[in-house]
């Protein structure tokens, strides 16, 4: 309560037994959240910003992660003019189906996933988890940090479903309304950064998931197809791995797949 209010306990007086700080004590306080950053005095140096509830969790878990997590990456670029064909006809077909590029990485990851359960797990110290189910988190900026609501059962979705429901969980992350069933338990991660026109990046890996990929944007670029040079549609993605679920040649493996499955979409209703 004290943090959805802004609240700095350490200058409460709780009014509860031996001095403890009780519910009471924080209603009656009335306080907004405090802002993000405090003005600037005029010519001071530097500015102290209070760490929200949200910012303090996403420090510890990235040290959680880049600490004891033996991570490596790998990258590989995808030609996405099928994908761009395939989404373009079947928006045509259908003018109140929406679904983005992301909701085909998504859809396309979880089929890759199906048939990667190395890829598709989590590192649980003392065993590795291999799910049997897809659940996707996909990374979502908010106000005060990033949040990964969760699509469950991605592999048993089709885009129209999983592009409802990715616009919906992300309009409610904005507004500090998910659950935290919907927010928790992902098997794998994906972070896109191409609409910020990013080329290419690594994303740390959320813990206790073995992966997590990042993807860049789709821009033209002149390559070689048969001895000819013709301007395709390409992204770069990058997988972060857990080297102790994920060794090179299985995170490779399923890289392949994956870049498979977006290069020839029509493998998705197989």
């Amino acid at each position: 309560m004290a943090a959805d209010k802004g609240v700095d306990l350490g200058g409460v007086a709780g009014s509860g037994p031996e001095g403890r700080i009780i519910k009471r004590d924080v209603e009656q306080l009335g306080a907004t959240p405090a802002p993000r950053a405090a003005a600037a005095p005029s010519g001071a140096a530097y500015s102290d910003v209070t760490l929200t509830p949200m910012r303090k969790t996403i420090a510890k878990r990235l040290v959680q992660s880049i600490g004891p997590v033996p991570t490596y990456y790998l990258t590989a670029e995808v030609d996405m003019e099928r994908a761009h064909e395939a989404r373009e006809a079947l928006l045509a077909l259908d003018d109140q189906g929406k679904f983005s590029f992301n909701d085909i990485i998504i859809r396309s990851a979880a089929s890759a996933l199906r048939r990667h359960p190395w890829v598709n797990a989590w590192w649980m110290d003392d065993r590795v988890r291999q799910w049997h189910e897809v659940h996707i988190g996909v990374a979502v900026a908010v106000e005060e940090g990033l949040i990964t609501p969760v699509i469950r059962h991605a592999d048993q979705k089709t885009l129209r479903e999983i592009g409802a429901e990715v616009r919906e969980l992300a309009g409610r992350a904005r507004e500090k309304k998910l659950k935290p069933e919907e927010y928790t338990g992902a098997t794998f991660s994906i972070s896109n950064l191409g609409m910020f026109g990013i080329d290419e990046f690594t994303a740390v890996i959320n813990p206790p998931e073995a992966a997590i990929l990042a993807v860049g944007r789709i821009e033209p670029k002149p390559v070689v197809i048969e001895g000819e040079v013709r301007v395709r549609r390409r992204m770069r993605i990058t997988m972060s791995c857990d080297h102790r679920v994920i060794d090179g040649a299985t995170g490779a493996a399923f890289l392949k797949t994956l870049v498979g499955t977006l290069e020839n979409p029509l493998a998705l209703v197989w």
